[in-house]
């Protein structure tokens, strides 16, 4: 049983921020995941010995083969930096392709850094795409909030030409199936959503694409007002968002959450989060106090992913094929040894109960089983509020 998951941390551009957020958190983030560092030590006791301070215990790395090292410049945009957080970025995705981590967070790079190395793309986001030929959704967000972008980073002029049905349809049942939430609010192009078309027709092509997107299931809605659309009422309403563009989703979200916002791909084999900020060159190896918020939460989404009971918010009522009562002896043992070579679904509450509690016969909860044969622990309580089982 892995009660943490294993992720590879690509370092981002070593002239910014990311590396000294990785060694100033590591022990913060080590509660959560096991962190594996893509980096080699020649750089790494370079960025310390700016920093002043020592290596982490148990600061576990990988080496880059093929990566040049080159001298770190606090706060220059370099061609060396940017293809030095390249190497770094796609070495954490092939372990994470290859199973070697569970997934993987990357930290910021910067956009110029890699054009100047002749990289051939605008960011991670992009690159994925590429890598894995899928069409990788970007979320940003936080708990409270998330926003999905239908364009991104693109010029403001190409937007109205990109509103396509097909893509947009595309696009909401890939969000659908990634995120399986229960309502989500779509935003409109055009001030007042085109005011019945004397501001902007694109309103017509986003209404087509979100009835045809709900016919099997009735989530999406709108188009709505986009300067109204976070209002607090709204936000009751809505956890999750579709912007058409950039600035019409980040401007709102980053307003409301800066710090605690993380960015999430989406509609990828693999799992890959990151931080939602850039590489901050002004305030690089300066020992600024560098908020931590994004970068744990972007750990933390990677660690609760796939929980019912740490994202019991997020993902709808789980359906299950098989419920078994079991006991907090019983649970123990399984978290010892494993169950069928597979692992167990299971929040932090209920391992600490479990060892605290591991010789008692006395009721824990559930042992689930869903339709892919997964296993999940459903403690007492959930069980009744959730499920109404009758404990």
């Amino acid at each position: 049983m892995k009660l943490r998951k294993k992720v590879a941390v690509s370092v981002g551009d070593l002239n910014g921020i990311g590396i000294e957020l990785a060694l100033k958190n590591h022990t913060t983030i080590s509660k959560y995941v096991e962190p594996l560092y893509v980096i080699d030590d020649y750089m790494l006791y370079q960025a310390c010995d700016i920093l002043g301070m020592d290596l982490p215990k148990n600061f576990k790395t990988v080496c880059l083969d093929g990566a040049e090292g080159f001298e770190i410049t606090p706060s220059k945009i370099s061609a060396k930096a940017g293809a030095y957080s390249f190497a770094s970025f796609k070495k954490a995705v092939e372990l994470t392709k290859n199973a070697e981590t569970d997934a993987l967070c990357t930290l910021p790079i910067h956009k110029k850094a890699w054009e100047m190395a002749n990289i051939p793309y605008k960011g991670h986001t992009d690159a994925l795409r590429s890598f894995f030929n899928k069409e990788a959704i970007m979320m940003l967000g936080c708990d409270e909030l998330f926003v999905a972008l239908y364009t991104e980073h693109v010029p403001l002029s190409y937007v109205p030409k990109a509103i396509n049905k097909g893509k947009l349809i595309e696009f909401m049942l890939n969000f659908k199936k990634e995120v399986n939430p229960e309502r989500v609010g779509v935003l409109a192009l055009n001030p007042h959503a085109g005011d019945g078309g004397v501001l902007g027709d694109e309103e017509i092509i986003i209404s087509k694409a979100i009835e045809e997107a709900n016919k099997e299931e009735n989530i999406f809605n709108g188009p709505l007002v986009p300067d109204v659309a976070f209002i607090p009422s709204m936000r009751k309403k809505y956890r999750y968002y579709i912007a058409m563009y950039h600035d019409q989703g980040l401007a709102p979200l980053k307003a409301l959450y800066f710090d605690e916002s993380i960015n999430v791909s989406l509609n990828l084999p693999i799992l890959r989060t990151s931080v939602d900020h850039g590489t901050a060159m002004d305030i690089a190896y300066k020992n600024a106090d560098i908020n931590p918020k994004s970068y744990i939460n972007a750990i933390k989404y990677i660690r609760d992913y796939n929980n019912p009971f740490k994202f019991k918010r997020v993902q709808r009522k789980r359906e299950f094929v098989n419920l078994t009562p079991i006991s907090y002896k019983d649970l123990r043992e399984i978290l010892e040894d494993g169950i069928d070579g597979k692992d167990i679904s299971i929040s932090d509450d209920d391992i600490e109960l479990a060892m605290h509690k591991g010789k008692s016969n006395k009721m824990a909860g559930y042992l689930a089983t869903d339709d892919n044969m997964n296993y999940w622990f459903i403690n007492r309580t959930f069980a009744q509020q959730h499920y109404e089982l009758d404990i």
